[in-house]
């Protein structure tokens, strides 16, 4: 694989997890954090990416693509610790 293909695979690796981990780390606060509070609704409300669902009809076969991304205040932080820590270890 050519290094600039490598560093932009490294790039959407560090973001996607970083965006896993956050959101779950989020979610996880916002359970033990008590309802009605400010701080949980910071680390609760999220914003939600989507694309598709896109229908593809063939003869033979048909299918259905979509993707939906949910990114809270946690996700942008896991982000950023995702990265320290794979320039740290790598």
């Amino acid at each position: 694989m050519a290094p600039r293909r490598r560093q932009l695979a490294l790039v959407t690796l560090i973001i996607f997890l970083g965006i896993v981990v956050g959101t779950v780390v989020g979610e996880v606060i916002g359970l033990l954090l008590p309802e009605g509070k400010t701080i949980r609704d910071v680390f609760v409300n999220s914003t939600s990416l989507h694309v598709g669902p896109v229908h593809l009809d063939l003869v033979v076969f048909s299918f259905t693509l979509g993707f939906s991304l949910k990114v809270n205040l946690m996700s942008v932080i896991g982000v950023f610790v995702v990265t320290l820590l794979l320039r740290w270890f790598w």
